[in-house]
């Protein structure tokens, strides 16, 4: 196989879900007819590990940072998200697993593992990556920053002046904000509040042979990364690694908790500092309340907030140098076992190196993407809303984030009707929005312009239910109507829909969405919205809202898929659907871009359709339990992951259907809980042009030859190279579409800033 064809080259390096580097597999076996029936789809080895798979993911991202072909910021950058992202792991799925073996549970996982031996499988890989992470650091980004001019020192590595400027700057702005708290009989052992980075220092008295522990946070409200330059004059800086520099070569950064480290002189005056070491724990988020039994679910979720305060810990990381006494004192008091606890060569926070990003150096990172104005709503001025509607109302609008301006566009729609006389009620569904969402404003906005305004806020949306909840009651308090979520379920779904007086009667206008109605991540995550006038869709999101409002589910609609009323069994009828065209030598394929597939029915359904002959094309951001190539069952199905510049978010659903292909679009992966714990919506594209930038979209993904990871049989990942070919970067491919629409639409005269 060639990398000029676009298949994966042999004897390249492969992340594996088995750990490490391993050697290439050979998963293109000659096809045969094999009967699903002749196969045990149940069968624990056709499954892979869904926390496995995780971490899989997990390892791409890191590949991002150890990539030398990215700037050197973009991989600070990775090195960030994956600290966040092992982060959110521990606190949830490793929390969970944590959970079932305190109860007992010993159900096996589709793949056959019990929950005991998943956490120990996770732990291992967790600590694997953790080790890696920090390899990619020092070996890698630590230099690469220091030619560039960027230094992460340590304390003792600055010239004497500029310790003395530190020392004032620590006097002066950090240590008012500093709490000591000691641990001895006379005092409890400290609480350690989540994610916070502390400092463990063993002191000893005058006198007293004895060592003493406290434990110093190092304060989350003073920058991480304490920059040299603004404490003391550029000149005193000195030479940072055998070379002198030049002004911006001398560019000096050391972590606060160096500075603290250093200075602790002035927070135990009269004592003798033994050692200090910096240790970082992480607590279980996976707390429940009964809902049933609860007075209500804005108490519920409160409480689940102060559970989650004080949840049980499931990692601690130190640093490699940390005392055993510490670390033996701290297994001891946190209730751990002693392979929760993860000795690093720090650091222990990589998104403490944020600040970085933010520096005045395009040459060290990728080029700046503005998201463009969309060519059906650019021409369009505020001063008259109803444009907006007419323009939808003549065709369907397929809006692409970050491609696609999401203030241009969701936000010109809400501002629209906010502001439109015509215009009798606005609803819509928000799962997370921004801290300070001009979304919710617009809202506000349109209740204070007479309109009836509904919102349905998901008050459990993980890690965003403090923000939630204090946007639902800035709505109530201005007088609108807000609906909490609904009992047992999430509601994940991301719909708007607004009710429009026209001259033949009362239109609805509906915006039907991958992602959230969230402002900063649309800059980041690529997400699809379908905007329609079409009264079919429209009736779907009015019964869908009365149920988000009301107390009754309704059991038809008459386009959308709706989980978890019609949504799995509609798929599963189109996966037949192909699988029976195979079979009957009519044209057959599916292609299915989503976050996550782990749902154990659908990939029996893919097993069928693959053993029927259908071509399955799956693009999978992250866990896949599924087995691609497979001889006999699963040799038609590819299995791609891209990780790029942006966070692939969207879900498209395309099915052949005999040569006149369906296409959807919506918020539903194929995992169990969004097809039966959740409520999603997933709306049908009929637009033949629209699906012509769907096809554009998937097409993009699917030729990538730079971002792009394929899967084999074992679930190992490797990375395709263009070698002598052009390099095809989806996220490039599809910033340009933007731009040539953009160009073309300024030589029209239709754009306006946004």
């Amino acid at each position: 196989m060639s990398e000029e064809d676009g298949s994966v080259p042999d004897g390249r390096p492969r992340l594996s879900l088995d750990g490490g580097v391993t050697d290439p597999v050979s998963v293109g076996q000659p096809t045969r007819t094999v009967s699903a029936s002749d196969v045990d789809l149940t069968d624990s080895s056709l499954y892979l590990n869904r926390e496995l798979s995780e971490l899989a993911f997990h390892e791409r991202v890191l590949h991002e940072a150890i990539d030398d072909r990215n700037p050197v910021l973009e991989r600070v950058k990775f090195l960030s998200i994956l600290t966040s992202n092992l982060d959110e792991f521990f606190m949830k799925r490793v929390g969970g697993l944590k959970q079932q073996i305190d109860a007992g549970v010993t159900e096996l996982s589709p793949d056959g593992r019990t929950p005991n031996e998943q956490w120990r499988l996770v732990l291992d890989r967790a600590r694997d990556l953790l080790d890696q992470q920090s390899a990619c650091y020092h070996e890698l980004v630590h230099p690469a920053l220091a030619d560039a001019g960027i230094h992460l020192v340590e304390y003792d590595e600055l010239t004497e002046d500029a310790q003395v400027a530190l020392r004032d700057y620590f006097e002066a702005s950090v240590l008012p904000t500093l709490t000591p708290l000691t641990f001895d009989p006379t005092h409890p052992f400290p609480f350690i509040s989540n994610l916070s980075l502390s400092l463990a220092v063993l002191t000893r008295e005058r006198d007293d042979d004895s060592l003493k522990f406290s434990r110093v946070k190092v304060p989350g409200n003073r920058p991480r990364l304490v920059r040299v330059a603004d404490h003391v004059e550029a000149d005193a800086q000195g030479e940072t690694s055998g070379e002198g520099t030049d002004e911006r070569e001398g560019e000096q950064f050391v972590p606060l908790a160096r500075v603290i480290e250093a200075n602790l002189d002035l927070l135990f005056p009269n004592v003798e500092i033994v050692d200090t070491s910096l240790f970082r724990v992480t607590r279980n988020a996976e707390v429940r309340r009964n809902e049933e039994v609860a007075e209500g679910l804005i108490d519920t979720i409160e409480d689940v907030l102060r559970q989650r305060r004080f949840a049980t810990v499931v990692r601690v990381e130190v640093e490699d140098s940390t005392p055993k006494r510490v670390c033996d004192l701290l297994v001891e008091q946190l209730s751990l076992s002693p392979e929760e606890l993860f000795e690093r060569d720090g650091p222990l926070d990589y998104t403490g190196l944020t600040p970085l990003l933010d520096l005045p150096r395009p040459d060290l990172a990728l080029d700046n993407w503005r998201p463009q104005p969309h060519p059906r709503f650019a021409g369009l001025t505020a001063d008259e809303p109803g444009e907006l509607f007419a323009e939808i109302a003549r065709k369907d609008v397929l809006v692409h984030h970050p491609y696609h301006s999401f203030t241009g566009t969701v936000g010109r729609f809400l501002e629209a009707a906010s502001n439109d006389p015509h215009v009798l009620a606005i609803k819509a569904a928000i799962y997370r929005t921004a801290p300070d969402s001009e979304v919710i404003e617009t809202l506000i906005e349109a209740a204070k312009n007479g309109i009836q305004v509904a919102v349905m806020v998901e008050l459990k949306a993980r890690f965003d239910e403090e923000n939630n909840l204090r946007w639902v009651r800035r709505l109530e308090e201005e007088g609108i109507h807000v609906a909490y979520g609904t009992l047992g379920l999430k509601t994940h779904s991301k719909t708007a829909l607004v009710v429009r007086e026209e001259s033949d009667g009362v239109r609805l206008y509906s915006h039907v969405a991958t992602g959230n109605y969230h402002s900063q991540t649309a800059k980041l995550y690529t997400d699809l919205g379908l905007f329609t006038a079409d009264p079919d869709v429209g009736h779907d999101l009015v019964r869908l809202f009365n149920y988000f409002t009301g107390h009754s589910r309704h059991d038809t609609y008459r386009k959308l898929l709706v989980a978890p009323t019609n949504l799995r069994e509609e798929m599963t009828r189109l996966v037949r659907r192909e699988a029976e065209n195979a079979r009957d030598g009519k044209p057959a394929r599916i292609v299915a871009k989503l976050n996550a597939l782990e749902d154990p029915e659908m990939i029996r359904e893919l097993y069928k359709a693959s053993m029927a002959g259908v071509e399955i094309d799956l693009v999978v951001r992250g866990i896949c339990r599924l087995r691609p190539g497979i001889e006999g069952i699963s040799e038609n199905i590819t299995i791609s992951s891209v990780v790029g510049r942006f966070l692939e978010h969207s879900r498209i659903y395309y099915f052949e259907n005999e040569g006149d292909p369906e296409y959807y679009l919506g918020s539903a992966d194929w995992m169990v809980r969004n097809l039966d714990r959740r409520v999603e919506a997933v709306t049908p594209v009929e637009d033949p042009e629209l699906r012509v930038e769907l096809e554009a979209v998937l097409d993009a993904l699917l030729s990538d030859n730079r971002k792009r990871w394929v899967m084999d049989s074992e679930g190992r990942y490797e990375q395709l190279r263009p070698g002598d070919a052009e390099a095809v970067e989806a996220h490039r491919v599809l910033m340009d579409r933007a731009l040539a629409a953009t160009h073309r639409a300024e030589l029209l005269g239709d754009v306006d800033d946004d």
